[in-house]
């Protein structure tokens, strides 16, 4: 008896013991396309046009719609293409660079002070003195705080105004190119996201930040929404844009997924 529960104890004990896997909340950082969606200030914004919505002749509901939209605007994803010859398009980007852990990198008290604020490798270094170091092959995502001004295009984007001269008066915090070279070469991040309208900063003119990040082969996501419900680290990350063949860009369903707190 006593070598048959020994078996026993040995087959089922470690299963036993072992505990359930923690609970995860999901956390929505997509803000929803519609009449106020930002979009750059050169594109048309977001449609929704209704085809059909009501009882049919055969006595059934039926609702259907189309919409438009620039590829780059709202929340939605950067493809390497983007900003560098050659490379990869939304359906080029492996899967592998879409999900995987996050830390959220919060710099909201220097875009406070400075709205064109370019989040440095100081920055990262000071996160990293707080929360330890940026994992290898993790998502970032930037809080400027931004976000939480969305959708008034005034106070987000800096100017209200639409066309080609409305460029010179985009004011919002960005990522800086120093900092994408150290995330790349430093950190090899899998992706790189924040809740302003650019990887770069507003008064850019050349997108240097796109520019690096893109040559190695990580996108960027924009106008990332929620970044206030998330700690700093500890948890995952899955970005999904819409798969659009040969597309420099695609709206994105980005979600964020927290261990539930341990009583």
């Amino acid at each position: 008896m006593r070598r048959m529960l020994a078996g026993l104890l040995a087959l089922f004990g470690p299963i036993a013991c072992a505990r359930p896997p923690a609970e995860e909340h999901i956390v929505e950082l997509t803000h929803p396309f519609d009449a106020d969606t930002i979009y750059w200030p050169t594109e048309e914004g977001f449609a929704l046009e209704s085809e059909h919505a009501g009882v049919t002749a055969a006595g059934y509901y039926y609702e259907a719609h189309r919409f438009r939209s620039p590829e780059h605007g709202g929340t939605h994803l950067d493809a390497p293409i983007h900003f560098h010859a050659g490379g990869a398009s939304v359906d080029q980007i492996p899967l592998d660079r879409l999900v995987g852990p996050g830390v959220v990198v919060d710099v909201e008290q220097a875009c406070l002070l400075d709205r064109d604020h370019e989040v440095s490798v100081a920055d990262l270094a000071a996160f990293e003195a707080r929360h330890g170091a940026i994992p290898r092959g993790a998502i970032v995502l930037l809080r400027t705080g931004f976000g939480q001004r969305w959708p008034d295009r005034t106070t987000y984007l800096g100017t209200d105004e639409r066309g080609p001269q409305a460029l010179a008066k985009l004011h919002f915090p960005g990522l800086s190119a120093a900092a994408a070279r150290w995330l790349v070469s430093e950190r090899e991040i899998r992706a790189v996201g924040l809740d302003t309208a650019s990887i770069d900063h507003g008064p850019s003119q050349t997108f240097e930040t796109h520019r690096t990040l893109f040559a190695a082969g990580v996108p960027a996501f924009e106008n990332v929404a929620g970044l206030e419900q998330l700690p700093a680290r500890g948890f995952r990350v899955a970005a999904l844009p819409m798969l659009i063949r040969g597309g420099s860009g695609a709206p994105l369903r980005i979600v964020a997924f927290v261990p539930a707190e341990q009583p």
